[in-house]
């Protein structure tokens, strides 16, 4: 009898793989039919998540992913917030307008990076990690790739963050107009960007978790009936 564990994961496939029509021979081809091993059950769920984390990096890697996304559009650091009104009185506002962009535009150009950095974290996955996983909260892959693949995205992300904001020339000026040792924007920026792109694998993640997708083919249909889903 196959344990709980091997269920939630045919379960966590299943709804990533529901939710794009694209990839719905996954488990197909991964399973071949049959019920399938513990060690399949994770490559599917691997391959699953390669899905999710590909969505998330598309949602936030595009024109607007981050600037009309209210959920993480990058605002000014709180140490300037005070200065805005100040300086928009004094007919600065169009400037602080491009320069909110542009650290937006800074953190979508970042983003695409991460999906080879998501696929080698993928590759590096476990067993042992794929039940932790299954047995943590909504967002328990989520924390997975942010601890694992932190560390990296910062080194990726930074260079191509600090090169997009040295493009625009109101961030120029604002960051000399600012310019403080308490405050690296460009890292800033960064560490923004990594926490929006994590918030929108979060809600990717609570997705798979809850959404009752289709069951999009004879073999998950005949596995939920099994697991008594």
């Amino acid at each position: 009898m196959r344990s709980p564990f091997t269920w939630c994961f045919i379960a966590l496939a299943a709804i990533v793989v529901a939710a794009a029509p694209a990839h719905s021979g996954i488990l197909d081809r991964i399973f071949g039919g049959g019920v399938p091993s513990d060690e399949k059950v994770a490559a599917g769920l691997k391959e699953a998540l390669e899905i999710g984390t590909g969505n998330a990096v598309a949602a936030t890697g595009t024109l607007d992913g981050f600037f009309k996304n209210e959920a993480i559009k990058i605002l000014l650091p709180e140490k300037l917030q005070r200065l805005d009104k100040r300086l928009r009185t004094v007919g600065l506002g169009s400037q602080i307008d491009a320069f909110v962009l542009s650290m937006n535009r800074a953190a979508e150009r970042a983003a695409p990076s991460a999906k080879s950095i998501f696929k080698e974290a993928l590759r590096q996955m476990t067993f042992s990690d794929a039940k932790q996983i299954l047995r943590g909260g909504d967002t328990a892959a989520t924390d997975f790739f942010r601890a694992k693949t932190s560390e990296r995205l910062t080194v990726s992300f930074l260079p191509i963050v600090s090169s997009s904001l040295g493009e625009v020339g109101a961030t120029k000026r604002y960051k000399n107009l600012v310019s403080s040792p308490s405050l690296d924007l460009d890292r800033y920026v960064t560490d923004r960007s990594l926490d929006g792109l994590f918030h929108v694998l979060g809600e990717e993640e609570k997705k798979i978790r809850k959404d009752p997708a289709a069951r999009v083919t004879k073999l998950l249909k005949d596995v939920f009936a099994q697991s008594g889903r």
